[in-house]
C-alpha cells in the first residue's frame, strides 16, 4: 500500500475563532460604557424619607472612610474642591450640592467640607442618606 502526500497549500484561514473573539470584546464595551457611575461607594447613614435633591442636576461631593474627597467620581484636595466649585459656579451660578459622607468617617472631614460650601456661599447642600427602614 503507497500513502500518497500531496502538498497543497492551505488557503483558507479559519476567521470564526476571531469573529468569536471580536463579538465578546463587543459586548464588554457595551456593557462598560452603558453602566452608570453616580459616584463613590459610601456606607450611608440613614434618615427619614424627606424631599432630597439628589433627583436634581446636582454635584456630589463625596468623603469616604479614610477621608478622601471626590467630586462626582473624581479624586480632589481641599484646593482643588474649591477652585472646582469656582468654576462650576462661573458655569451656573445656582446648583444645588450633595454631600455624601462615609458613616465611618471622621466628622471633622465633612465638617470641613460644610466649611468650605459656607465660605463660597452655597446655599443648596444637602446630604444623602439611607432612606430609614422600618
Amino acid at each position: 500500500m503507497q500513502v500518497q502526500t500531496e502538498s497543497k497549500p492551505y488557503d483558507d484561514i479559519n476567521i470564526t475563532p476571531m469573529l468569536d473573539l471580536a463579538y465578546v470584546l463587543l459586548v464588554i464595551f457595551i456593557i462598560m460604557t452603558t453602566a452608570t457611575v453616580q459616584g463613590m461607594k459610601v456606607n450611608l447613614p440613614k434618615a427619614s424619607a424627606a424631599p432630597s435633591l439628589a433627583q436634581q442636576t446636582t454635584k456630589a461631593i463625596t468623603v469616604t472612610n479614610d477621608g478622601k474627597i471626590f467630586l462626582d467620581t473624581i479624586p480632589v484636595t481641599m484646593a482643588e474642591l474649591e477652585q472646582r466649585l469656582v468654576q462650576q459656579r462661573a458655569l451656573t451660578p445656582e446648583f444645588p450640592i450633595v454631600l455624601r459622607g462615609d458613616r465611618e468617617t471622621q466628622y471633622q472631614n465633612v465638617v470641613d467640607v460644610l466649611d468650605l460650601l459656607g465660605r463660597l456661599n452655597f446655599n443648596q447642600v444637602g446630604m444623602a442618606t439611607k432612606p430609614l427602614v422600618k
